[in-house]
């Protein structure tokens, strides 16, 4: 056993060097680092590293096993990520040499620089690109684009004695105060927080405010990244919103970014925390059409339109960011005291508003735009869920909340549909299966719309599965794609014209 361990501690420190992520002088500090992390006192200096090199996380996966069969650290998902995070921190540069590194690069491109941090956040297995690869994708076409289906595998399941552990030890600690702080850099983290050791920020800022750049670590598409202020304080869509996330694709003009909207049933998972998402991805509604081009009679050098989409989206563009923001802000708050009750649309009950917007800034031609996503969170007993959220009759497939990332035609899935469809299929081969019933429905109109075969069945699944997420797109849109609805939507625009 020592003689495999030594290898790996020999081959791990030989082939950060040969990345040039350890400097020669600091060789022999970060093996006896490596040693002390994995619970080892000597190591055979007779060794010499393997003639061809194994692949690193390969050597990180057995450094980590020695550690649990020595019982140097429990045999847990969350302690294991701990240590994994701790060993893979000595290969990573601290948050100064990045960030002087990054500006340096920018100064030749934004995309230089971003590609530097981005394969390094990969390097080191911030981004669990192992992980990501599990995840399951196929793309639906419509007549809006192609949407892209993802069932999200790669964020691990706690087993059921971890979850134990994690009942019995502090939910938190006060520190840091959310997973998105600043305070997260170098974290060791614990068993009810993310080992964050090999975590970087770079700093920058953002309209004269300290924000910082991050990658997310379960990506979900290309370069998905995330901007974050330094300040811990709750999302809020305002005027200031749409100038910084134009002023992020100023300065990353490769990247779009956007922001969740900010109130419950159709904001993000963390709205206590003022952060937006971007990345070098296109999405299909950045292709879709405008349907309804019109004037905005205050801000001429704004075009403005009605975009081709499930949702209900205004697209505007501009080569002025500050006609941009102001035009923006305007709809925005017409959007917010906005009702029309025709169309199901109430803008407040009680005293609580319930009209936000998704919106999303990039750079296109020369121009910058912004698409605002109309959204409403009102409820109904009829949709106790929201009326403008997934319906009842779609939630086998989707029922969490549809965020920015969803808006813009990519489906997160949740991990229990590889099984669940997997069952779907045998179901509809009229083989032995364990169906879940809150399929059967939708199982039995495939059942009988299609002819089914071994070599179809994935295939038709796939193609419902895209259909269902369209959908859940269309009950979201707060202008339905019904004569009706875009008649509606169109008199809103009237406002502006």
């Amino acid at each position: 056993m020592n003689s495999v361990i030594d290898q790996a501690i020999t081959d791990f420190i030989q082939i950060g060097y040969i990345n040039e992520d350890i400097h020669p002088l600091d060789l022999l500090l970060k093996q006896n680092q490596l040693l002390a992390l994995v619970g080892k006192q000597a190591l055979n200096t007779d060794l010499t590293a393997a003639t061809l090199l194994p692949d690193r996380l390969d050597v990180l996966d057995s450094l980590v096993n020695y550690a649990v069969k020595k019982k140097i650290i429990s045999d847990n998902e969350s302690e294991r990520d701990i240590l994994a995070s701790k060993i893979m921190n000595l290969i990573t540069p601290l948050p100064s040499e990045i960030n002087r590194k990054f500006w340096e690069l920018y100064q030749e491109s934004p995309a230089a620089a971003t590609t530097y941090f981005y394969n390094l956040s990969q390097e080191n297995d911030y981004i669990k690109t192992r992980a990501i690869e599990k995840n399951i994708e196929f793309t639906k076409t419509t007549i809006y684009g192609d949407l892209e289906i993802t069932i999200n595998l790669s964020k691990p399941e706690k087993d059921p004695k971890q979850i134990a552990l994690a009942k019995t030890a502090p939910a938190s600690f006060g520190y840091p105060t959310c997973l998105l702080c600043m305070e997260n850099e170098g974290y060791e983290g614990h068993l009810n927080h993310p080992a964050r050791s090999n975590h970087r920020i770079i700093r920058l800022k953002i309209n004269q405010n300290d924000w910082g750049l991050q990658y997310s670590p379960y990506a979900y598409y290309e370069e998905h990244c995330i901007f974050l202020s330094q300040e811990h304080k709750p999302m809020k869509l305002e005027k200031a919103t749409f100038a910084k996330l134009l002023n992020i694709v100023e300065r990353f003009p490769h990247y779009f970014v956007g922001s969740n909207a900010d109130l419950p049933i159709v904001g993000g998972s963390i709205l206590s925390h003022d952060h937006y998402q971007g990345g070098q991805h296109t999405f299909a509604m950045a292709n879709a059409a405008i349907d309804f081009p019109f004037e905005l009679k205050d801000y001429p050098t704004v075009a403005a339109g009605l975009v081709e989409w499930p949702m209900s989206v205004i697209r505007l563009s501009s080569t002025h960011q500050a006609d941009l923001t102001a035009a923006a802000s305007m709809i925005l708050d017409k959007w917010r005291s906005y009702s029309d009750e025709s169309v199901n649309i109430i803008a407040h009950t009680d005293g609580e508003l319930h009209n936000t917007v998704t919106p999303i800034a990039r750079y296109n031609d020369g121009k910058y735009e912004l698409d605002l996503v109309l959204r409403n969170n009102r409820t109904s007993k009829e949709y106790p869920d929201g009326i403008f959220h997934p319906h009842s009759d779609v939630q086998h497939i989707k029922k969490e909340n549809i965020g920015l990332i969803e808006v813009m035609g990519l489906a997160i899935l949740p991990p229990r549909l590889k099984q669940e469809l997997a069952e779907v299929e045998r179901y509809l081969l009229e083989e032995p299966n364990q169906l879940d019933l809150s399929h059967k429905q939708w199982a039995d109109e495939l059942k009988n719309s299609s002819t089914i075969t071994k070599e179809t069945v994935g295939t038709i699944v796939k193609e419902a599965v895209g259909s269902v997420f369209l959908r859940v797109l269309e009950d979201a849109g707060v202008f339905k794609q019904s004569a009706e609805g875009k008649a509606a939507f169109k008199k809103f625009a009237t406002f502006f014209c």
